[in-house]
């Protein structure tokens, strides 16, 4: 554990964060009172960018071989925090880049003035996310995820002349708020069990505690998580908001705040020093023997959501809302790793992590791209994409496939070594629970399969109606399509590199 001033060498990708903030709002403030001094939106998102390249190259080169707690143990510093700042920092930077040319989050009369709000809420978030990915305390936790969720409320309703946005905002801030209530109540009783906010010592104190108190809490604090994560029951809000909200930010909220509640939920649920959560009485998660209590309900919570969100795409029209079913599907997959909570398990996660930046960026990109042609929002605006535009559709055809788990994405391999972490947790004592849970995994894909393909039918086999004209990608778009795309070709056949950095990247500290 290190001292206030020695945990500021480690927190350096937080304050570049914060300085770049700063500056991009002193930007927006100085720009239009000084007469010489023209802020236009491509000189802010070029400062986005760069403090969000000089983040990721702060995390790398302050990266530490040992896990360190920062703050007195407020903060921790360990490969598992790095991994997911890295992965926001992508995230951001794709975003903003996305976001210089599209109309409906910067349009063409107050872009420029509007720019520097937006980008500074993109780094705040980014902050924020990073916050939550290495937070060992309670009550920073709660601050770190409150932090997050007030900026994406506005950020959704970031365009302020559209009725469609305010309304998303709205309903994101009501579900938003009766989650984080939840989650605020559970930490207050688990504090009252403890009297420190420290989680090692909230998981001593659950050990002596009674199980159904023990129980009432972690199901409070679950409600906050699964808000974030876009996990059954709280994932009502994912489809309005995606819908509702400028598709740049739609984008974003696919996997800054998701991977950060995922993060966020690991850390708290899985105790990396061993079964220090009470025994199978009241325990959160166990890496070894049968399946205790609170595995069993994160596995159905799993199996739930990948139920309700595959099934509830099949019968969508508008992409947004479909993108946004198949993201809580996605969210039901990637739960799995909780309810597993061993190594191989937490590696798959990561790499399904990774996986999904990508493919699902690239998804969001097309819709993005082909918006500023004049092509709508719904499959029929799609009908023949593949002919009037041919790298639009073969782009969010890859995406599709790899968002399905086809051969020979990144999608394949992410899912594979998914459902491979579940049936090797069923063979070593779990049973029979996870090898229904895998095989459900699996239906699951197939089901997804189908309205995935049906929006590739359109773009290849669908009609052209009359007037629909040919789709010209701008060079920005044609290089952020290729820049996500070419990935999820490459980690299909060589995923190496992204599972050697998920390796690496377990190290999670262990508690004071």
């Amino acid at each position: 554990m290190l001292s206030n001033a020695a945990s500021l060498f480690l927190c350096a990708p937080e304050l570049v964060l914060f300085v770049g903030i700063v500056i991009v709002l002193g930007l927006g403030m100085v720009g239009p009172r000084a007469a010489r001094v023209r802020v236009s939106r491509n000189l802010v998102i070029a400062l986005t960018l760069t403090t969000l390249v000089a983040a990721a190259a702060s995390t790398l080169a302050t990266a530490v071989a040992l896990p360190r707690a920062l703050f007195g143990g407020l903060l921790v510093r360990d490969s598992f925090a790095d991994f997911f700042k890295l992965l926001f920092a992508a995230a951001g930077a794709i975003v903003a880049l996305a976001s210089v040319r599209a109309r409906d989050l910067l349009d063409d009369v107050d872009g420029d003035r509007d720019a520097p709000e937006l980008a500074a809420i993109l780094l705040a978030i980014v902050l924020g996310a990073s916050l939550m990915a290495a937070a060992q305390d309670l009550l920073l936790a709660y601050l770190s995820l409150e932090f997050v969720s007030i900026l994406s409320y506005v950020l959704t309703g970031f365009t302020r002349r559209s009725r469609r946005s305010a309304e998303a905002a709205l309903k994101y801030a009501i579900y938003g708020g009766v989650a984080t209530a939840s989650m605020l109540y559970g930490f207050s009783l688990l504090f009252g069990l403890a009297a420190s906010t420290d989680l090692g010592a909230v998981r001593a104190a659950a050990a002596a505690a009674p199980s159904l108190t023990v129980a009432v809490a972690v199901t409070l604090c679950l409600a906050g998580f699964s808000f974030k994560m876009a996990v059954v029951p709280f994932h009502m809000w994912c489809p309005d908001v995606y819908e509702g909200a400028p598709t740049p930010v739609s984008a974003f909220f696919s996997i800054v705040p998701k991977a950060a509640g995922f993060a966020l939920a690991y850390r708290f649920l899985v105790d990396p020093a061993g079964a220090t959560w009470p025994a199978e009485r009241s325990a959160l998660l166990t890496n070894s023997g049968r399946p205790a209590t609170w595995t069993v309900v994160v596995c159905v919570l799993a199996a739930v959501t990948m139920g309700i969100g595959n099934f509830a795409a099949l019968g969508q029209r508008n992409i947004k809302r479909l993108l946004a079913y198949s993201s809580i599907a996605h969210a039901g997959t990637i739960l799995m790793a909780l309810g597993v909570a061993t190594e191989p398990a937490l590696e798959a996660m990561l790499i399904y992590l990774g996986v999904y930046l990508f493919m699902n960026l690239a998804a969001f990109l097309v819709v993005i791209a082909v918006a500023e042609q004049g092509v709508g929002e719904t499959l029929g605006d799609f009908a023949g994409l593949g002919s009037r535009s041919p790298l639009a559709a073969f782009c969010l055809t890859v995406s599709l496939f790899s968002l399905a788990g086809l051969p020979p994405t990144g999608g394949f391999v992410a899912k594979y070594s998914l459902f491979a972490a579940v049936v090797h947790r069923g063979m070593d004592g779990g049973g029979a629970p996870f090898f229904a849970l895998a095989l459900w995994g699996v239906v699951n894909t197939v089901v997804s399969l189908y309205y995935y393909a049906r929006l590739v039918r359109v773009m290849y086999l669908g009609s052209v109606v009359h007037g629909q004209a040919v789709v010209r990608l701008a060079p920005l778009h044609v290089a952020l399509l290729s820049a996500t795309t070419a990935p999820v070709l490459l980690l299909g056949i060589y995923v190496t590199p992204l599972s050697d950095l998920a390796g690496r990247s377990l190290g999670l500290w262990s508690g004071r």
